[in-house]
C-alpha cells in the first residue's frame, strides 16, 4: 500500500474505529492518533494500522500526525473541547497541512441551528461553531450530520436494562418522534467520502434512518425485533433526568443528554433523508433490524 491517500482518524473507539474497518477492507491506509498506548492501541497496529500518540487540541502533534496524509477525518466524543480541537486542526492543516479533504462528523442538529439560537445544547453549539471555523478555513470539507444514534446508550444499554426488568422502553420523549440511525451506517457513509472524496468536497450530508416513528412505534419495532412484548413509558423528564448523575456522565455530557430530551418531546428530531443511500447506494437499516441483530444483548 502507498500512502497518496493515508487517512488520519483521531481516536482508538467509536465511530472512527468503525470507519478504519471499512477502509482497511478496501485497503485504504489508516494512521490513528491516540492520546495513550493501551491495548486498542495495540489491537490497531495488529490489524495493520499506523498508531500515533497525539491530541486534538496539541498544535504541535496533529501536526506531527498529518504527516503525509491526504485525508483526514475529524470527530471527538462529545467534549468542551470540541470548538478548540476543530480550530487546532483547521489552523495546523492550513500551515502543515496538504490535504484533499477533511471530513467533519458534525450533528444533524447544526441543521436547525442560527447563530443566536438558545435551544440547543453547548456540545451542539460547539458543533454549529466548529462547522463555521472550518468552512472559515478554506480546507477542503465535508461536512457528515447523522440524527440521533440507534448505538447511543439511549436505545441500547438503558433500553436493555427496562427492557429485561419490564419489558419497557422508558423515556421521557412525550409524543415526539424520532429517525435514529446506526452507527455503521454513518460509518458507511463516512467510508465512503474518505476513500474517494472529490465527488463530495463542499457538501453537507444529512443522515437518518429510513423512517421517523414516535415512542409507541419504536416500541412495536423492538416488539417484532425481540419476538416479545415491549411497550414505550413515558418518563417524567425531572424523574429521567435525575438518574443521568448516577450514570456518571460528566456535566457537560448530562447538560447534552438531557437537552436531546427535551427537543424530542419538542419533535425536532422529525426528519428523514436520503443521505445514506445517495452517498452509499444502500439504504439504511430500520430499528428493527439493528435490534434484531442484537437480540441476545437486550433480551440478557
Amino acid at each position: 500500500m502507498t500512502t497518496s491517500n493515508l487517512v488520519l482518524i483521531p481516536g482508538a473507539g467509536g465511530v472512527g474505529r468503525t470507519v478504519f474497518d471499512k477502509l482497511r477492507s478496501q485497503d485504504v491506509p489508516v494512521r490513528f492518533m491516540v492520546r495513550r498506548e493501551d491495548e486498542r492501541a495495540a489491537e490497531l497496529r495488529a490489524l495493520g494500522a499506523e498508531v500515533v500518540i497525539g491530541d486534538l487540541t496539541w498544535p504541535e502533534t496533529v501536526a506531527a500526525a498529518l504527516q503525509g496524509v491526504t485525508r483526514m477525518y475529524f470527530a471527538m466524543r462529545v467534549s468542551p473541547d470540541h470548538l478548540l480541537a476543530a480550530t487546532v486542526v483547521a489552523s495546523v492543516a492550513r500551515e502543515y497541512g496538504k490535504l484533499d479533504a477533511l471530513v467533519d462528523l458534525s450533528q444533524m442538529t447544526v441543521s436547525q441551528m442560527t447563530a443566536t439560537s438558545t435551544e440547543e445544547s453547548h456540545q451542539q453549539r460547539l458543533h454549529w461553531l466548529a462547522e463555521q471555523v472550518l468552512n472559515w478555513s478554506g480546507l477542503p470539507v465535508v461536512h457528515i450530520r447523522p440524527t440521533a444514534f440507534l448505538d447511543t446508550p439511549l436505545f441500547t444499554t438503558m433500553a436493555a436494562r427496562s427492557i429485561q426488568e419490564n419489558g419497557t422502553i422508558a423515556l421521557p420523549f412525550g409524543t415526539g418522534r424520532t429517525s435514529p440511525i446506526a452507527v455503521d451506517d454513518v460509518a458507511r457513509v463516512l467510508a465512503t467520502v474518505l476513500r474517494d472524496p472529490a465527488p463530495h468536497i463542499g457538501r453537507v450530508y444529512e443522515l437518518t434512518g429510513p423512517r421517523s416513528v414516535d415512542m409507541t412505534e419504536l416500541a412495536t419495532e423492538f416488539s417484532r425485533a425481540l419476538g416479545r412484548p415491549v411497550t414505550y413509558v413515558d418518563m417524567p423528564p425531572e424523574r429521567w433526568e435525575a438518574q443521568l448523575p448516577k450514570l456518571g456522565m460528566p456535566p457537560h455530557l448530562e447538560q447534552h443528554v438531557a437537552t436531546m430530551a427535551q427537543l424530542h418531546r419538542d419533535n425536532r428530531y422529525d426528519r428523514t433523508t436520503d443521505g445514506v443511500e445517495r452517498v452509499t447506494g444502500i439504504p439504511p437499516q430500520s430499528i428493527e433490524a439493528f435490534v434484531a441483530a442484537r437480540k441476545d444483548f437486550y433480551l440478557g
